[in-house]
């Protein structure tokens, strides 16, 4: 029986409708490669909780709920596990994202997205948001 792990992203947009990407660090899995922030929802979290907790973790920045709109899903099969991801647009927060957790944050235009490596499970988001940012 393959695990499912709930796993919750972002897609920071800025003014300019630039799109946040984070890049994973060293000693982790898929150093290197970029993603939309995010992570586990942890038990007794919803999604949206989860999100801005991790938010805050990874990026030092402070976002409300009411500032998050669904967006798309990814659903992706690894080795080890099943991956489900709600995915959520954010346009407004407080502070200014630092990569608190990560090697190096990088502000993209959605149609550059795919200039920049990432997991499999996140490919699939680039054309919906492409085709909605």
């Amino acid at each position: 029986m393959t695990r499912l792990v709930l796993v919750v992203a972002a897609v920071l947009v800025d003014p300019d409708r630039r799109i946040l990407l984070a890049r994973r660090p060293e000693g982790r899995a898929m150093a290197g490669l970029w993603e939309f922030p995010g992570g586990k929802v942890e038990p007794g979290e919803t999604p949206e909780e989860a999100l801005i907790r991790e938010l805050g973790e990874e990026l030092d920045i402070v976002v409300r709920e009411p500032c998050l709109a669904p967006l798309s899903f990814a659903s992706h099969p690894y080795a080890q596990f099943h991956l489900l991801m709600p995915v959520f647009v954010c346009r407004q927060w407080d502070g200014v994202p630092r990569p608190v957790e990560h090697a190096e944050l990088a502000w993209a235009r959605s149609n550059r997205l795919g200039d920049y490596p990432m997991p499999p499970a996140d490919l699939p988001l680039l054309s919906v948001i492409r085709d909605r940012i």
